[in-house]
């Protein structure tokens, strides 16, 4: 991992010219949006576990959920994670809890929301690939694109772009959404991973009020 938390894997390009702080805000919205495209595999688990005090030993939020994900990752296994997952976000027939932001942005008229993300995201230049099934709307992709955004540095202008998508798409959906998977019976790792996601959305709200 690297001073975020994010998996082994090489820098995006251009990410290497990033402050300290937003490579650690683009690698954390990495791991976020792995952990909910699914479950975690052995090797992600294990990158988890070695790094508990990354976030620093205090009583911040952000450091204490990061400390308690990371203890549930050095005892946990995929196959077991993976019924965890599916139990709680595919289910059969209706999912118990829906990872699709706007399920919780809109009581009707969510069709609208997903086309203008749909445009939003053309105009980004980011799109769909051939691999990805999953709408535009699904917490993981959103957690991509908020690394992507992130990782094209901090300067005015990327940050109005990052606090308006952030807005529109994440900060309304996180708190119910989160929410759900703390309450589950089905959840054990996953709660664990609600409560990194809140305190890092708490953080990224808080500082896009300063923007």
């Amino acid at each position: 991992m690297t001073a975020s938390g994010s998996a082994e894997t090489p820098a995006a390009k251009g990410e290497s010219a990033l402050g300290e702080e937003d490579r650690a805000r683009a690698d954390l919205y990495a791991v976020l949006a792995r952990l909910y495209y699914g479950a975690p595999d052995r090797a992600l688990l294990a990158s988890l576990a070695r790094h508990e005090n990354l976030f620093g030993g205090g009583d911040a939020p952000l450091g204490t959920a990061w400390r308690a994900l990371s203890r549930r990752a050095r005892d946990a296994a995929p196959e077991p994670l993976t019924l965890e997952y599916d139990a709680l976000f595919v289910g059969t027939g209706k999912a118990e809890i829906t990872l699709y932001c706007s399920y919780y942005l809109a009581q009707t008229g969510r069709e609208r929301i997903v086309v203008a993300l749909r445009d939003e995201l053309r105009e980004l230049g980011l799109g769909r690939t051939g691999a990805s099934h999953e709408p535009e709307d699904h917490l993981a992709a959103l957690c991509e694109v908020m690394r992507h955004l992130v990782s094209r540095g901090s300067a005015s202008y990327a940050l109005e772009c990052q606090k308006g998508f952030f807005l529109r798409y994440i900060a309304n959906a996180y708190i119910p959404l989160t929410d759900a998977m703390l309450a589950s019976a089905a959840a054990g790792f996953y709660q664990d991973v609600a409560q990194v996601t809140r305190a890092f959305f708490e953080i990224e709200s808080r500082s896009f009020e300063m923007v």
